[in-house]
């Protein structure tokens, strides 16, 4: 089995390449190679035996995806992507990558014609639905992004559909909770916050909560985000309904929940390191954002969540904390 994976160099990407290198095979298929696509060039896993092609390039600007999708790969994760607060601050540069590089792809899965149909995982947001919610937000809610990167995202939605329904591809898509915690350094999504209230007072530093701790969210670790992908990629096909994109299932609770299960895990100490100051552009991003979901046709295919968020923050220690 040959797979390709764009935003390869990204946490999820690196993540999912190290799960796909370590299983060697998927829906009992043995995998033999990986082709890994970042904007930089993604590094190549240790543990993978067979064949790796690493490339850099932009996929909405080069012939290189038309190249990689010549190879024919038979599963496609497409992770590449600006992140919401970049592409709020910067409409250009959102629109390029989340929704012509999405197209690229596309087109280019389209053009190599024959009997060529790979699966093809979407990595959406919960960012698709807008407010006003409900309690908690059914499968057959309707999309009403209020930000350009919640509307790039259900773009990319409908066009996967429309290139299944079409038999240009096997599309699945995955709305995917925010995900907490991110190792590493702060990137520029607007829900970063997320996982620095945890990241950073667990390393020792001060971290900005920038909303304040009513705010009601979901959540999915980076252990539980590669889950969902790759149940994704080995779904029969005829599980799916024409409704190919997911809502995943997450953590539901306040950032108070969340500060409250730090300090069960870590300590008065570790918890104090969190500094309120509020932030206008975030707060307004964030309360655009949905809260609570009943993904029952999720749950009823096979994804499961993180138990709660102490899980989360333990599983963040067992494969990323360095201290």
């Amino acid at each position: 089995m040959h797979i390709f994976i764009t935003g390869a160099a990204g946490m999820i990407g690196r993540k999912l390449t190290e799960r796909l290198s370590e299983d060697g095979a998927l829906a009992s298929k043995p995998i033999d190679k990986l082709t890994l696509l970042d904007v930089v060039c993604p590094p190549k896993p240790e543990t993978f035996t067979g064949k790796v092609e690493t490339i850099a390039a932009d996929l909405a600007a080069s012939d290189e995806t038309a190249k990689a999708i010549a190879g024919r790969p038979d599963v496609v994760f497409h992770l590449a992507g600006v992140v919401s607060g970049e592409a709020e601050l910067d409409f250009d540069k959102g629109y390029r990558v989340n929704l012509d590089g999405t197209r690229a792809l596309l087109e280019a899965i389209r053009a190599v014609g024959d009997d060529y149909r790979p699966r093809l995982v979407y990595t959406s947001s919960i960012a698709v639905f807008g407010a006003p919610f409900p309690p908690a937000i059914p499968d057959d809610f309707h999309l009403t992004p209020l930000t350009s990167y919640g509307t790039q995202k259900a773009i990319g939605e409908a066009l996967l559909a429309d290139y299944s329904r079409r038999g240009f591809c096997d599309g699945v898509g995955i709305r995917l909770p925010t995900i907490v915690v991110r190792p590493g350094k702060p990137n520029k999504a607007a829900s970063g916050f997320f996982s620095g209230i945890i990241r950073e007072p667990l390393a020792g530093e001060d971290a900005v909560l920038p909303v304040a701790e009513t705010v009601v969210h979901t959540h999915a670790s980076p252990r539980a985000a590669v889950g969902f992908l790759v149940h994704a990629a080995a779904l029969p096909r005829d599980a799916l309904t024409p409704r190919i994109n997911l809502s995943m299932p997450g953590v539901c609770c306040t950032v108070a929940e969340q500060i409250a299960s730090l300090r069960r895990i870590a300590g008065d100490r570790v918890a104090a390191r969190i500094r309120r100051a509020e932030d206008p552009l975030v707060a307004r991003i964030v309360a655009g954002w949905p809260r609570n979901f009943d993904p029952a046709r999720a749950k009823s295919l096979g994804f499961r969540a993180d138990a709660d968020f102490s899980a989360i923050i333990r599983a963040y220690l067992e494969d990323d904390f360095k201290g």
